[in-house]
């Protein structure tokens, strides 16, 4: 493979302590991130807050930015909008207001009448979602990324050890967090398309922690008489090129998502660039210093 630095010798290890101590704040971040949505004192989606969900079939093409526009200048807030530009079809979704939820479906219907009379429209769909529907949604996500953190120590348990399945959870577990943080400190929705980026992203980050154990695996067979911090780094260093370029490969990706991808899309964009970092990050300096300061004996000693 390309290798974009050649023979690199950087003590990683050396450096998990400050890793450890950045990686803690962020993960306190997301702790009292997730209290708060479990709360539901933070940014929620419609998916999680409830609300209403509206979709429009309109006669003529509909430019998406004239109904956002129609909808703010009338006082409308904290709405999505999503088009389906084949169809001519528009999926507007508000959260829950002090409104009745059937109120805010006709106020809807009312503005587009006023503000686009030239261009007529049925109404063919129109979901109401409560608030026990929301705190349901909020549960099963969460339940949805545990098992998935559970079924990536379980996976990496069997395939390598025991505590390389810790290392790999941390790590996994630790990117979740440091995402949940920093939405939240943007003040970004919380949303399914949110947690859908989440589980990507722990596939990611899993798959990049899994090269750089194997290369660690197959030094420690070989080199038996090195330290074991020797042995690590070194198994870094020379999967740090394939690592660089898989990393780029999928950032630059999801940038054209974020910048061409549209508003529906720019917050899983968003989270996506924010975890490609993140997910490398934890697999060099959060789960190999993990099985390192493990202790117990040298893995993988005997052949």
């Amino acid at each position: 493979m390309l290798e974009l630095i050649k023979n690199p010798k950087i003590d990683f290890l050396g450096k998990k302590y400050i890793a450890f101590a950045f990686s803690g704040i962020l993960s306190i971040i997301g702790i009292f991130a997730i209290v708060q949505i479990a709360n539901g004192k933070a940014n929620l989606g419609i998916d999680f807050a409830g609300g209403t969900a509206i979709q429009l079939k309109f006669e003529k093409p509909v430019v998406l930015h004239d109904i956002r526009l129609a909808l703010e200048e009338s006082g409308v807030r904290d709405f999505d909008l999503q088009d389906l530009p084949s169809v001519n079809k528009v999926l507007i979704r508000v959260k829950k207001t002090e409104q009745q939820l059937g109120q805010v479906s006709d106020a809807i219907t009312d503005i587009i009448s006023k503000k686009l009379p030239d261009n007529k429209y049925d109404v063919d769909s129109k979901t109401e979602i409560g608030p026990k529907v929301g705190g349901r949604l909020r549960a099963d996500a969460g339940k949805a990324v545990a098992v998935a953190v559970i079924g990536i120590l379980i996976y990496v348990a069997f395939r390598f050890q025991f505590k390389f399945g810790v290392g790999a959870t941390v790590a996994t577990f630790h990117d979740v967090l440091a995402i949940l943080a920093v939405f939240y400190l943007m003040g970004r929705e919380i949303n399914l398309i949110l947690v859908t980026a989440l589980l990507t992203i722990a596939g990611y980050s899993l798959t990049d922690t899994v090269v750089v154990f194997d290369r660690i695996r197959e030094n420690l067979k070989a080199r038996l008489k090195d330290p074991l911090e020797t042995v690590m780094n070194a198994s870094i260093n020379e999967v740090l090129s394939r690592t660089i370029i898989t990393s780029m490969t999928v950032l630059l990706t999801s940038l054209a998502l974020f910048f061409f991808g549209g508003e529906v899309i720019h917050d899983f964009a968003l989270a996506m660039i924010m975890g490609v970092i993140i997910g490398t990050y934890s697999s060099i300096f959060i789960a190999s210093p993990i099985v390192l300061l493990w202790g117990g004996k040298r893995p993988f000693a005997r052949k």
